[in-house]
C-alpha cells in the first residue's frame, strides 16, 4: 500500500498525499496548476452530472461564453474589478503582434454575460433569463493547494435575470438551497447556509450567500455562494427591458457557483488515516468486488464473481479487481486508499456457503450477504454508507460549534480545537477586522435560520441581538 502520512500528525500532508496517491490529482508543470487524473475526473463528472440535473430542474439551461474577456469590460465595474484586479491573468499578445485590448483571462463571466444580455434582453416577455454554464477559470492565486485553491480550476457559474427585486432575491436564495440539498444529500457533507458579511461579499454584489462546511482540521471551507447582483452590473452593461408599463427598467441579476473545491471537502470532511471515504452517490467506483484465489480454485472462483458483477452492474457502479500480480490484502489496502464504499471478497467457502462478505469502507464492518437477493443488499448498504457518512460529519461539526460570549475563550478555542464559534457580532466592520486581526478567524455568515438573541459583541461588549458564525477558513 502507498504510504501517507498520519492524518492526526501532519493534516497538511496527509491531505496532499491522500489526494496523489488515490490518484486524484497530479502537480502541473505551470505553478499553481493541477492535471486532474482519471479517478478524480470521474468523481467531478458524478458531482457534476447530480448538480447539473438539480440546477435544470429549477428551470435553468446551460450555455457557454468565451474564455477571454475585453479588459474594459472588466473596468466598467469599480467593485468588481478591484475585486479581481490581483488575481487577473492577461493575454497582451497574438502570435507576433500585441494586442490593440488586453484581455483577461476569465476569472469569473458577469461582465461578457452581462454584455450578452443587454444584446438579448429587450422585453419583459424575455424575462426571466436562466442560463448555467460548465467552465474553467482563471485566478492567479499566490498560494496554492490541490483542489482548494489553484490557479486554474473547474466550476459551474449560473448567471439569471429578472423583472423584480423580489425575484431576484428568491432566485438567489433558491439556489442556495439548491447547493444545500446537493451537500448535504449527494456528497453527506452537512452546511451551514447564511449571509456574507459586507466585508466578505462578493465583488459587485448587493448580498452573497454561501453555505459553510466544516472540515475535520477544524477550518472552515466555502462551499457554494449565491449571489445578488441587483441592478450594478445591468447599469454598467445598459441590460434594459420594456416592461408591461410600457416603461423601460434595469434587470435584476443574480450570480451563483461552486467549484471543484468541493473535491478537497471531500477529502477533508470523510478520508480517515487509510485515505479516502467517498460518499456512495459520486464515487466513481462504489462496490469493488476483490476474488479470494487458491490456485486449484482459481476457474470457480473467476468464473462466479464474473456473475456477480454482471448483477451487480445493474444497479451500481462495480469494478472487479481480478489482478493476479497482487495479493487479496494489498487490494484491499489499495481500495480503501481510493475510498470505495463496499468492497465484496468471494472465495471458495462463499461460494460453497452461497453468499459473499461485504464490508463497508467508512467503519470497516463485515458482514454476509446472500447470493439470493444481492443486489438488494448492496443498494441498501450502500444507502447505509451515505447515511453514515453524513451522520459521523454532522456530529462532528455539532461536537466543534461553540457557543461564546466571552473573547477569552473565544480566541482559546482558535488557538487550539478551532472549528465554528456561534458568537454575538455587533455589526461593526472595525470589530470584524479586530478579530480577524488578532484570532485568524473571520465571520463565515449570518445564518438565515437564527433567531433574534440578547447578547453583548464577542469584541467590544456592545449589546446586539446578531449572533453569527466564526471559524478559521481556507
Amino acid at each position: 500500500m502507498e504510504h501517507i502520512a498520519s492524518k492526526a500528525e501532519d493534516f497538511s500532508q496527509w491531505y496532499t498525499d491522500v489526494i496523489l496517491k488515490s490518484e486524484l490529482a497530479d502537480y502541473a508543470p505551470v505553478r499553481g496548476c493541477m492535471v486532474i487524473r482519471p479517478y478524480g475526473y470521474a468523481l467531478w463528472e458524478n458531482m457534476q452530472a447530480r448538480l447539473d440535473a438539480r440546477i435544470k430542474a429549477t428551470g435553468h439551461r446551460n450555455a457557454y461564453f468565451p474564455l477571454f474577456i475585453p479588459e474594459s469590460f472588466l473596468r466598467r465595474e469599480a467593485q468588481h474589478v478591484e475585486g479581481f484586479a490581483p488575481e487577473v491573468a492577461w493575454v497582451t499578445r497574438a502570435g507576433s503582434e500585441d494586442l490593440a485590448e488586453p484581455l483577461v483571462v476569465r476569472p469569473t463571466s458577469e461582465t461578457v454575460i452581462g454584455y450578452m444580455y443587454s444584446k438579448w434582453i429587450k422585453s419583459w416577455r424575455d424575462l426571466p433569463v436562466l442560463i448555467n454554464q460548465w467552465a474553467n477559470v482563471v485566478r492567479w492565486e499566490k498560494t496554492t493547494r490541490l483542489f482548494l485553491r489553484t490557479s486554474e480550476f473547474l466550476w459551474q457559474e449560473g448567471h439569471t435575470c429578472h423583472r423584480t427585486a423580489e425575484e431576484a432575491e428568491e432566485e438567489t436564495l433558491r439556489m442556495l438551497e439548491v447547493y444545500r440539498s446537493f451537500l448535504t444529500e449527494d456528497l453527506a457533507i452537512p452546511v451551514i447556509a447564511g449571509r456574507k458579511t459586507e466585508q466578505e461579499k462578493f465583488a459587485g454584489a448587493v448580498r452573497t450567500y454561501s453555505v459553510e462546511a466544516l472540515m475535520t482540521d477544524g477550518r472552515a471551507l466555502q462551499a457554494g455562494t449565491s449571489h445578488n447582483l441587483g441592478q450594478n452590473f445591468a447599469k454598467v452593461f445598459d441590460i434594459t427591458f420594456l416592461d408591461q408599463d410600457d416603461q423601460l427598467k434595469y434587470v435584476w441579476q443574480t450570480s451563483w457557483g461552486v467549484s471543484t473545491r468541493l473535491i478537497g471537502g471531500i477529502i477533508m470532511v470523510h478520508g480517515d488515516e487509510r485515505g479516502l471515504a467517498l460518499p456512495p452517490r459520486v464515487a466513481p467506483t462504489q462496490v469493488v468486488i476483490v476474488p479470494i484465489m487458491p490456485p486449484a480454485a482459481r476457474e470457480t472462483v473467476l468464473a462466479a464473481a464474473r456473475d456477480v458483477e454482471a448483477r451487480l452492474a445493474k444497479v451500481c457502479r462495480v469494478e472487479f479487481d481480478a489482478r493476479e500480480e497482487y495479493s487479496p490484502g494489498w487490494k484491499f489496502n489499495e481500495w480503501e486508499l481510493k475510498g470505495v464504499p463496499v468492497r465484496l471478497e468471494i472465495g471458495p467457502r462463499d461460494i460453497k456457503a452461497g453468499h459473499v462478505v461485504l464490508v463497508r469502507r467508512d467503519t470497516g464492518e463485515k458482514t454476509t450477504a446472500p447470493m439470493d437477493g444481492l443486489e438488494r443488499a448492496v443498494e441498501d448498504l450502500l444507502a447505509s454508507v451515505q447515511n453514515g457518512l453524513y451522520e459521523r460529519a454532522k456530529r462532528f461539526m455539532d461536537e466543534n460549534t461553540h457557543r461564546l460570549e466571552n473573547y477569552d475563550d473565544f480566541k482559546a478555542v482558535m488557538e487550539t480545537k478551532r472549528g465554528f464559534v456561534y458568537a454575538p457580532w455587533c455589526g461593526s466592520q472595525g470589530c470584524e477586522a479586530t478579530i480577524k486581526d488578532e484570532t485568524g478567524a473571520t465571520i463565515r455568515c449570518i445564518p438565515l435560520d437564527a433567531s433574534p438573541a440578547s447578547g453583548t459583541c464577542i469584541r467590544c461588549g456592545s449589546v446586539t441581538d446578531l449572533w453569527v458564525y466564526f471559524a478559521k477558513a481556507y
